[in-house]
């Protein structure tokens, strides 16, 4: 079935991730970015209609280590996918799903949020070669999807020896 369902499969397995993020992201102001490296793993739930995915560091320049959990559910019925994120930053909070869908080798997502204070649309934008790499970034903003201010990008890539997980359908 190629409703797109199948369209995050590339990332089943454990990644070597290299971020660049803002340092406050959710400052619009902020203009410092940091450099770090990140270790990630996901693996299908659900029959593959779903996937969980872990990110951990121990070295962002300047802060905590921490943790992050990703919960992303395909909706056959309406062929778009929500993604959930949450972080050992904020214990006890689950942002609000971006959603969207694949189209051309290029996945985007986004949603309504508040942060800092400030109504902000939140864009999550996918791309990969659908083997060994893949690319992550998230951009915020503040007038309603007019401009656009990437905070973060993720680079990953695949631990060798890693195979990607089956996913059981």
């Amino acid at each position: 079935m190629n409703d797109g369902r199948a369209d995050f499969d590339f990332i089943f397995g454990r990644w070597l991730v290299r971020n660049r993020k803002l340092r406050e992201v959710t400052d619009p102001d902020c203009t410092e970015w940091v450099e770090f490296d990140a270790h990630a793993q996901a693996e299908p739930i659900f029959g593959g209609l779903g996937h969980v995915d872990r990110i951990w560091t121990e070295s962002p320049p300047g802060e905590e280590p921490f943790e992050g959990f990703t919960l992303r559910q395909f909706d056959p019925q309406r062929q778009v996918w929500r993604i959930w994120w949450a972080s050992s930053r904020r214990p006890g909070h689950l942002d609000p799903p971006v959603e969207g869908a694949w189209h051309d080798g290029r996945g985007v997502f986004d949603c309504a949020d508040v942060l800092g204070g400030l109504p902000v649309r939140v864009r999550f934008e996918w791309t990969t070669d659908g083997a060994d790499s893949a690319r992550w970034q998230q951009s915020f903003s503040y007038d309603e999807g007019q401009t656009w201010r990437t905070n973060w990008i993720m680079d990953l890539s695949r631990v060798t020896g890693a195979a990607p997980a089956e996913v059981p359908r």
